[in-house]
Formats: structure tokens, C-alpha cells, sequence
């Protein structure tokens, strides 16, 4: 196939594919990564990118893709978006990179303003930055060490706070995380989330609490449990919570677990990180998730789509918190002047009409699959806030015992369909697709959905 005629990626409204999958240039790719590239990646299928633009991908072959994943929810603003783009441009022009922990640049404080502004709780906060969402988090956690002088952490089964030893060790997504490299670096002691589709304890939000004042069972085993037996409150330094759980399957808890969180922190000086990497930056229809749940954090980590696609994390905290010292904690490219730009120009984006498309585009696709779950009983579970939604599968709606088989093969025969999605949790299928997706990408995705489902995984 000769180049020019190749389909433009940036004209193009729905998949086109040019050749069986993967094509031969893909090829060649794939086997040239497998050769040097670190085998701890995990690739479900094998698409190779080339170019993008929006919500729209093209492989090297030409094929043009639907991507319902983002770059696990970073492309905010879709791929390679102009004004993004210039912002790069213009700042590559300017400088590339000064250490923010050595010298000042206007663009730091400027970033660090808008975040302490747009994260939960009052603007009077300090913001680090990082070059990822682990890092975010590690931040997250150091200051919580070094305000309260505690050592012990509590977290939840199914989190995943990233891959550095500190982040990997409050992570309880998958045990494949974890194998191989001993024990953990730090002190934590993990509960079941609130997982309502797959409580646990075997109750429902009627017998568990979650409907009344005193909160959810699955919170209140934290004060009423572990810190009466492993955790003592005067030796705990935090409670690490993704508002909504990401990795851990896209699951959307009741408001009353965050909020009972938060009450039972508070009691005790028990500072509060939310883990808001996936979940933040206008996903859920909010700038933060925990904005839906009245969930108002002491710490918050962010990163993912915060500069729609170059690496950049941060930690917010309350003021009160962030009073480690100067070398207390620094990083190189922490706030790389590039990323910063991008960032800056991802929030003007997302403030002025994304965001709102998020809460629109959410509640379109939302109604969609619900409506697809009642003529598919595999789809035993719809859930999710704006453009961060799962799709669980089942092999039986009583039982609720996880297709998880049935869910890799759903997320290849999206694939082969033109379709990008990623899996989570034991047998969901996560949509968090660029903010930018319109009604006729929605339409796309829903009857290609559809069309597998009728042909039987």
C-alpha cells in the first residue's frame, strides 16, 4: 500500500481498517519490541500507534481505531489536540527544561495556584510535582509521614497506586504486581473496598449501613476493626482511597463510604490521600471525583490526564501539611516546563467546554450500555461518573460469577472491530476515552458493542 493512500487519521470519524490485524509494519514493530523492549509490559492485543487526533488512532499499516482508552485515561484532551500542541510548541521554543527544585520559572507557581484552587477543600495549599502518578502518590505519602511522625498506612483490596516500591506497596490490585519482589517497603493493612456489585461481607447498602448516618460497614471496619487489632489511630499516618477504584474494576462507591472515611480520619489526626491519578482532570464530569461524593481530602495525587499525555503528577496538600523543609523532597524533572505548558493548556480546555462534554458524553454512553445490558445478560453490571465507566461481565446474573475469559475475548473482538478498550477488575471492560468524543463516536462504540455481544463470546 503505497502512503498516499493512506486514510487521514484527522478527517476520520469512525474505524477503518486496511488490513487483517496486526498489519505487516505492525508488525515488524511488535517483533523488534519484543526483542528489547522490558517483558513486563502487558500488551492485550497488538495495536502499534503512528498517529492520532482526537479520539481517533492510526497504526502504522493505516488502520484507523476508535480508542476508548486514552492512554489509560491521559489523552483528556484527545490526541495531538491544536492548542495543546502550540503550548508545547511554543514553550520548546522558549526552554525546555530548568530544575524547578534549583531555580524558579514563572509557570510553576502558576500551575501550582490553579491546582490548589481546582482540588477539593480551601486554596490554602502546596503543590509538588512529579512525573507520574506513582511519584504523585509517594509524595502523597511522604507528607503524611512527615506531618504526623507515623508510620502505618491503611488501604484497600483492589487499589492500584502504582509500580515504585512505596506506591506498589499500597497497591492490592493483582498479585502480579507484587510477585517477585519480597515484601513490602512500607506498613500498610488492606480492607475490601466498597464494592456494592460484589460486597465482600455479603450485604447490600440496605443491611450494611450505607444508608445511614453511621455509614457503611465496610468503612466502619476500619475504626471498629483494625485499629483496635493491627492499626493503633496514634500510630497511623494515613487512609489511601481512589475515590473511585480504577484498576480495581472502575468501581463507583456510595458517597456515605468516603464521607464516613473522612469522619473517622478526623477523629483520630489520621491525614487523607486521595488517589485521584485516573479518576481526576475532568473524567468524571468534575475536575475531581471525590467532588461527586462531598469528599473533601487532605492530600490529593493527580497526574494521568493533567497535561493530556506528557508525564507530569503532583501533590496537592492542606498548607498546614506541606511544611517539610527545603531537601526534604525534590525531583529533577518534577514540573518540567514543557509538561507544565501542556498542563496549563489542558485545564483551560477542560474548564471551558470539556469537562461539561465528560458529564454530557458519560450519560449518553451510560444509557446506552444500560440498554444493551437488557438484551445481554453478560453485562451484569453498568457503572461509572462521566467518561470513566466499566462494564462488568458475567456469566450468571444471580451468581454474579466473573466472565473473565469472555471479557478478553470481548476486548479483542473490539480489536479486530476497530475498537480500542482496556480491561480492569476481574471481568470489566473500562471506557475512559478523550473528553472530546462526540455523540457519533459514542453511536460507534455502542453498536459495535452490540454487534459482538449478539455474535457470542
Amino acid at each position: 500500500m503505497e502512503p498516499t493512500t493512506l486514510p487521514d487519521v484527522t478527517t476520520a470519524r469512525t474505524p477503518d481498517l486496511r488490513t487483517p490485524l496486526p498489519g505487516p509494519l505492525a508488525q515488524a514493530i511488535i517483533a523488534r519490541d519484543h526483542q528489547f523492549v522490558s517483558p513486563s509490559y502487558t500488551r492485550s492485543y497488538p495495536f502499534v500507534m503512528q498517529r492520532g487526533s482526537g479520539v481517533m488512532a492510526q497504526d502504522p499499516d493505516g488502520n484507523i481505531f476508535l480508542d476508548l482508552a486514552a492512554g489509560v485515561a491521559v489523552c483528556a484532551t484527545g490526541h495531538a489536540h491544536p492548542e495543546v500542541v502550540r503550548a508545547i510548541q511554543e514553550q520548546a521554543e522558549q526552554f525546555l527544561h530548568i530544575c524547578a527544585a534549583d531555580f524558579y520559572y514563572p509557570h510553576l507557581p502558576i500551575l501550582a495556584e490553579k491546582l490548589a484552587t481546582l482540588t477539593p477543600g480551601i486554596p490554602d495549599k502546596r503543590v509538588h510535582f512529579a512525573n507520574s502518578g506513582a511519584e504523585a502518590v509517594e509524595g502523597a505519602i511522604k507528607v503524611a509521614f512527615h506531618a504526623t511522625r507515623r508510620q502505618k498506612l491503611i488501604g484497600f483490596t483492589g487499589s492500584f497506586h502504582g509500580r515504585t516500591l512505596g506506591a506498589l506497596s499500597v497497591t492490592a490490585s493483582k498479585a502480579a504486581q507484587r510477585k517477585g519482589f519480597g515484601r513490602q517497603a512500607l506498613d500498610v493493612t488492606h480492607v475490601p473496598y466498597a464494592n456494592c456489585f460484589r460486597c465482600p461481607y455479603g450485604k447490600t447498602p440496605e443491611t450494611c449501613g450505607a444508608l445511614e448516618s453511621k455509614g457503611p460497614h465496610c468503612a466502619r471496619v476500619i475504626e471498629e476493626v483494625v485499629m483496635k487489632t493491627t492499626v493503633p489511630p496514634d500510630e497511623c499516618a494515613a487512609i489511601i482511597v481512589e475515590p473511585i477504584q480504577g484498576e480495581g474494576g472502575y468501581v463507583v462507591p456510595p458517597a456515605s463510604f468516603l464521607q464516613t472515611l473522612q469522619d473517622i480520619a478526623q477523629r483520630h489526626d489520621v491525614v487523607v490521600i486521595a488517589d485521584e491519578v485516573q479518576s481526576g482532570m475532568g473524567r468524571t464530569g468534575k475536575m475531581y471525583a471525590a467532588e461527586h461524593f462531598g469528599f473533601v481530602p487532605d492530600v490529593v495525587a493527580t497526574a494521568k490526564g493533567l497535561a493530556s499525555g506528557l508525564p507530569i503528577g503532583a501533590t496537592v496538600a492542606r498548607a498546614d501539611l506541606m511544611t517539610w523543609k527545603p531537601g526534604a523532597h525534590a525531583s529533577t524533572f518534577g514540573g518540567n516546563p514543557v509538561a507544565v505548558a501542556a498542563s496549563l493548556a489542558t485545564i483551560r480546555l477542560l474548564e471551558s467546554s470539556l469537562m461539561a462534554n465528560a458529564e454530557r458524553m458519560g450519560q449518553y454512553l451510560m444509557d446506552g450500555l444500560r440498554a444493551l445490558a437488557e438484551r445481554h445478560p453478560i453485562i451484569g453490571d453498568v457503572r461509572g461518573k462521566g467518561l470513566m465507566i466499566g462494564i462488568e461481565l458475567v456469566r450468571d446474573r444471580v451468581t454474579r460469577e466473573p466472565a473473565v475469559h469472555e471479557r478478553d475475548r470481548f476486548e479483542q473482538a473490539c480489536y479486530q472491530r476497530g475498537l480500542l478498550v482496556i480491561a480492569c477488575g476481574a471481568s470489566t471492560i473500562r471506557l475512559s476515552p478523550a473528553l472530546v468524543i462526540d455523540r457519533d463516536h459514542c453511536d460507534c462504540a455502542l453498536s459495535t458493542f452490540d454487534e459482538i455481544l449478539t455474535a457470542g463470546l
